[in-house]
């Protein structure tokens, strides 16, 4: 076979990956069941749009707010501890939402340390106000998605020219109005990025909502699946899933299209502006807060109830679940590694519109919600297990042939985080000229070697960081986990839902704690490289 061929074959498996999940998804639709759709219409739609909808508003403005302010304060001021800021603000993106959400609930709910409290040493009868609602979910949304609008932002105003705002000055705009006027209509199409990719992840989220008791599109998914048994009732809901989610990428394509900035050599080099007086210390504080609520106060609420549980704990349960995590984060970050390199070798010898449009469809799980992925897997592999057993006699006693299998739960990861892995590589591989490769040909090298001696050694810290993405989310990803790891096979996360579900938030503490170091790594590796 020349490699032509296999750089077609191998993008051809590629996009299958995703089309035959999406596909018995959509197909769904076209096997229209009366029965069900009354009950979703009656019972289920109205509260799961209501919820998915409000939360989605509410997120919104939040990331906003947060990202937009704390990054225009970072890159375009100086005031004490802005250096730390700068890079800090990132960190709660090492905390999975549904983390946040049940220490968040530990701390402020009726029962947790604040309210009781109040209640006996100030007489506060009813404690705080209730936070397990719609409102309390999207604060802590909010507080754990708000770095991906501060990322962008920040770059934006960092990279922004300062003679718009100077203009702005010589014509009497005050600081606010010139922020209002000036600099933000020139980031917004950075802000919209992230705020769009922050609502994407609400859309995918499940521990979090689950967390809350707060139904949306991918807890009816499971519970469709896992309580009523209805494997086409969770296809219907995914189906309205993936259309919301469809309708944010397009959002999210007309976003990036209009981001464009005039650079105007060294004469937009940004000049910070220094705060003064109370302004400085209000800044300090502002940047302060929002750091403590979303890292800070969830890390020393953990460890307290890390080591108060901790006489409690089976170790040697705890050892097998952080096993099992590392073990499968690793596997998966291995394939995806490898899937990876070959889907951008592929891509780069072969510049047909067909190669493009294959990887571009390769890359679309990442936007598909783990619980919609679990069940566009799930049902052609059940297909294949009953054919199998009703084909061949030597399997007529089997039950189940690959489902349930660590293996089709690998898949399912795969094409979930395959866009990490091709996005990293590929942007590695943009640096290995076409002489290098033109050179390894003449000398007689085989495809297979030129791979080995020519692209592994060129990109090889491209995939050391596509690998380490993939872990630290593997390691945080609850749905797929949740709904396909083979019986009585518990990760941290998996764990974590069991104990937030009974409420059991010290139990929880520690196997979080161990999620939150593991993804600790690639923030703080991100944040020194965005500060060089």
């Amino acid at each position: 076979m020349n490699s032509s061929l296999f750089s077609r074959l191998w993008l051809l498996i590629c996009a299958c990956l995703v089309i035959i999940p999406l596909g018995v998804i959509v197909s769904s639709l076209g096997s229209f069941n009366a029965e069900i759709w009354q009950f979703l219409l009656d019972y289920e739609l109205p509260l799961l749009l209501k919820n998915t909808l409000l939360l989605i508003i509410g997120v919104g403005i939040g990331v906003t707010l947060l990202g937009t302010t704390t990054a225009w304060l970072t890159a375009m001021h100086r005031f004490p501890l802005q250096r730390f800021f700068a890079w800090a603000m990132m960190l709660p993106l090492a905390i999975p939402a549904y983390v946040l959400a049940f220490v968040q609930l530990g701390i402020f709910d009726y029962t947790g340390g604040i309210s009781t409290f109040l209640r006996e040493n100030w007489g506060f009868t009813n404690g705080l106000p209730d936070v397990r609602n719609g409102f309390g979910l999207t604060i802590v949304m909010s507080l754990t998605l708000y770095p991906y609008v501060y990322l962008l932002a920040k770059n934006a105003f960092g990279s922004m020219g300062v003679r718009a705002l100077e203009a702005g000055a010589s014509l009497g705009l005050s600081a606010p109005k010139a922020f209002v006027k000036l600099a933000l209509p020139m980031a917004r199409p950075w802000i919209a990025g992230g705020v769009i990719l922050a609502l994407m992840e609400v859309l995918a989220d499940f521990g979090a909502v689950s967390v809350f008791g707060y139904d949306t599109f991918t807890t009816a998914i499971y519970q469709a699946w896992f309580g009523f048994f209805s494997i086409d009732t969770a296809k219907q809901l995914a189906s309205l899933l993936i259309a919301l989610v469809f309708v944010f990428l397009v959002l999210e394509q007309l976003s990036r299209g209009r981001r464009r900035f005039e650079t105007t050599g060294r004469a937009s080099h940004h000049r910070a502006i220094v705060l003064t007086g109370v302004h400085k210390w209000l800044a300090t504080l502002y940047c302060g807060l929002i750091l403590f609520l979303a890292f800070v106060l969830p890390l020393i609420q953990l460890g307290f109830w890390a080591w108060a549980s901790l006489p409690e704990v089976a170790i040697d349960e705890l050892a097998i679940q952080i096993w099992h995590s590392v073990s499968v984060s690793l596997m998966a970050s291995v394939l995806v590694a490898v899937v990876a390199l070959f889907l951008a070798i592929s891509t780069r010898q072969d510049h047909s519109k067909f190669a493009l449009a294959s990887a571009k469809i390769s890359t679309l799980g990442y936007a598909i919600p783990g619980s919609v992925l679990a069940v566009g897997v799930f049902v052609p592999v059940a297909w294949l297990d009953n054919w199998l057993i009703a084909t061949l006699p030597s399997l007529s006693d089997a039950d189940a042939i690959f489902k349930g299998t660590l293996g089709v739960m690998l898949i399912a990861l795969l094409i979930r985080f395959l866009a990490l892995g091709v996005q990293s590589v590929d942007a590695g591989m943009k640096r290995i000229k076409s002489a290098h490769i033109e050179a390894a040909a003449s000398l007689g090298a085989t495809p297979f070697d030129t791979v080995r001696r020519v692209y592994l050694p060129l990109i090889k810290g491209s995939l050391g960081v596509a690998m380490l993405m993939v872990f630290v989310d593997t390691m945080k990803e609850m749905p797929i986990t949740l709904m396909m790891r083979p019986f009585d096979w518990d990760t941290l996360s998996v764990r974590i839902y069991s104990f937030t579900s009974e409420g059991l938030y010290d139990k929880a503490s520690l196997p979080a704690l161990a999620i939150i170091i593991a993804g600790l790594i690639p923030v703080i590796l991100f944040a020194k490289m965005d500060q060089k």
